[in-house]
């Protein structure tokens, strides 16, 4: 049984890969959300039996409801294993399960880098304390799994790497300008955007954590740079109202998309400022459909691109100054892009196929239920 909160983003597409191979793999599915956005539908067309799970995103006098209705979930479902997923569900999953049941916690980055003072205190508490009653804390980079270790939280430590459906996120024509200008034709973009500057996309929620706030910040600076430059930003959520009205000129809000690949397929650059993170996706997709990415180095950054491209494709968190400067760099660049995105596109291709993060993640399953897992003809003849 999957236990999730988000309904949408990164969070709620990695549940639905998981499930869809799951689902395949002859595993008896169940999630358990709360009503509204992608996650329902998608698991439940990928194989998933779906339940309702109330809870809020944030912590609050909601709790106790949310444990209870973990627990009755739990009882309802009779599952072999618990996989809660991110902070509230892992907080909510483990105070309901309380070790009762092999249980996953994957936090999908900490809860205590998206708080600050007493908040972000408590939130570690918790997760030091939370520890005990999880089997296993998945981390989706090895530099997540240290930053839990460098806060004291002794956890059982496993860690698969996300991964993305090669089938699916892949270069629409073998030609990138080729493939670049068919996507560019097909987008709502404004004729003001429409001209033959190079541009970036940045795809995400619209929220603190992936740090829109400062790609526009650093936005004009690169105009002084490369002046035909303009930027798509792809998501919508909590912070667009504030955002729009503080976007310079040549910005785009796109809102949300349900296909983000024509997006990711006509951008020269991809572009993701991120505060933290576990291991975020949109650089995984972007890469795999032969775009390079220019990254934050917060956790799983470094880890998921190609070597050799953190001189080029990482800048230090909030600091739109060296965002800026990065982006110059790269935009004035065609060819380096180029050259970049192939590295990506191979490098997509050999390390993050979703299959393998599936794979893996089932395996664990077995391994903490003390099964033998089935082998490779057993899991085809399914």
């Amino acid at each position: 049984m999957h236990l999730v909160q988000p309904v949408d983003g990164g969070v709620a597409r990695v549940v639905t890969d998981l499930v869809r191979a799951q689902a395949a793999g002859g595993l008896r599915v169940v999630v358990g959300c709360p009503p509204g956005g992608r996650l329902a539908d998608e698991a439940r067309d990928a194989g998933a039996e779906v339940l309702t799970w109330r809870a809020g995103r944030a912590p609050g006098p909601g709790l106790p409801a949310e444990v209870l209705g973990a627990a009755r979930l739990v009882r309802r479902v009779r599952p072999d294993l618990v996989h809660a997923h991110s902070a509230k569900a892992g907080l909510a999953g483990r105070l309901a399960v309380r070790g009762s049941l092999p249980t996953v916690f994957q936090p999908h980055a900490w809860s205590f880098d998206a708080v600050g003072g007493a908040t972000a205190a408590l939130a570690l508490r918790w997760e030091r304390f939370g520890a005990r009653w999880a089997d296993r804390v998945l981390c989706v980079s090895e530099s997540e799994r240290r930053e839990g270790e460098s806060e004291g939280i002794a956890g059982h430590w496993s860690v698969i790497r996300n991964g993305v459906d090669l089938d699916h996120f892949r270069p629409g024509r073998p030609d990138p300008e080729q493939d670049r200008a068919e996507a560019r034709a097909g987008l709502p973009l404004p004729d003001g955007l429409r001209g033959d500057g190079p541009l970036a996309v940045c795809v995400g929620r619209l929220c603190p954590q992936k740090g829109q706030d400062i790609l526009l910040r650093a936005w004009p600076e690169l105009l002084g740079a490369v002046p035909k430059a303009r930027l798509a930003l792809v998501g919508d959520g909590p912070d667009g109202e504030r955002l729009r009205r503080t976007a310079p000129p040549g910005v785009f809000f796109a809102g949300a998309a349900a296909d983000i690949r024509p997006w990711l397929r006509a951008a020269d650059l991809v572009v993701l400022p991120s505060r933290w993170e576990g291991m975020a996706l949109a650089p995984l997709e972007a890469m795999a459909c032969g775009r390079p990415v220019l990254v934050s180095d917060v956790s799983g950054a470094r880890e998921s691109l190609p070597s050799g491209q953190g001189r080029l494709c990482l800048v230090p968190p909030e600091d739109p100054t060296a965002l800026a400067k990065a982006l110059g760099r790269l935009l004035a660049e065609p060819r380096l892009l180029a050259e970049l995105g192939e590295q990506a596109r191979q490098h997509a291709r050999t390390d993050f196929d979703v299959r393998r993060t599936a794979d893996a993640v089932t395996g664990l399953y077995h391994e903490l239920l003390g099964r033998p897992r089935p082998s490779n003809q057993e899991r085809i003849s399914r």
